[in-house]
């Protein structure tokens, strides 16, 4: 179930970066701004930055590095037609093998898909932060259900089969023009031996862990949350001011 090194070792260069939603609405500001960003332009934001993008921007970014290392890597998508498609990607080992590699949500790692084979009765931890994992899948629909420490299931549902760049691109532009009323924030963090999830989300912040959900004090003014998601993911402070700014004016 493991991927092999050769994906991993791609995969953990985005250990350390942040999904978020506030690059496109402060990127829509900019002059000549607006919708996709070349991969060549996320990596010099999260230079500038420290922020790399939404799932869209993450899974483009992966996608590069996985064909400039000789693996097969594709988009794939939770539903093409959505306002806010969710994107992914496949990443193919050498024995055809395909692995979930899914920055948007965060996970801890790529994750085989079974395809065509029973479903999991056995929940299996280490590939999402503070929940177990199993799968269903039924040729190109997989479906993952995600255990939490309380016992509430949740699940999310990818048709695998694989987006053409083309069709991939034409989604990334249409996604990257819609905008959340509130911004949206998360980062895997390594806490004692576990890998847990930081998520600021509707001018709200929690840390999850395998024991449990933590709420922090959220009643927080514009500057303290730039400081506490300065402090969480390492964002620039300047453009987490301006960014959120953005985000109260749409309020």
């Amino acid at each position: 179930m493991r991927a092999p090194q050769e994906i991993l070792d791609v995969w953990h260069l985005f250990d350390d970066k942040p999904m978020d939603t506030v690059m496109k609405l402060w990127w829509s500001k900019q002059p000549e701004g607006g919708g996709q960003r070349s991969v060549s332009l996320i990596k010099e934001h999260y230079a500038q930055y420290g922020v790399a993008g939404n799932c869209v921007d993450l899974s483009l970014w992966l996608i590069e590095e996985f064909r400039n290392k000789g693996i097969e890597a594709y988009g794939i998508a939770d539903d093409v037609n959505a306002e806010r498609a969710h994107i992914a990607v496949i990443a193919v080992d050498q024995d055809g093998n395909k692995y979930l590699c899914d920055l948007g949500d965060q996970w801890i790692q790529p994750m085989l898909i079974n395809e065509n084979l029973e479903p999991s009765q056995e929940w299996v931890s280490g590939y999402f932060p503070a929940a177990k994992v199993k799968q269903e899948t039924i040729g190109h629909k997989t479906k993952w259900l995600f255990q939490r420490p309380n016992g509430k299931v949740s699940s999310s549902t990818f048709n695998t089969a694989p987006l053409k760049d083309d069709f991939l691109g034409d989604i990334s532009e249409r996604v990257q023009l819609v905008f959340r009323k509130s911004p949206l924030i998360e980062i895997r963090l390594p806490i004692n031996d576990e890998i847990a999830h930081w998520e600021f989300d509707n001018w709200t912040s929690f840390l999850s862990t395998s024991e449990k959900l933590t709420k922090e004090e959220s009643n927080l003014s514009l500057d303290d949350w730039v400081q506490r998601i300065h402090m969480r993911t390492g964002m620039n402070k300047a453009f987490l001011d301006e960014a959120l700014r953005y985000y109260k004016k749409l309020d």
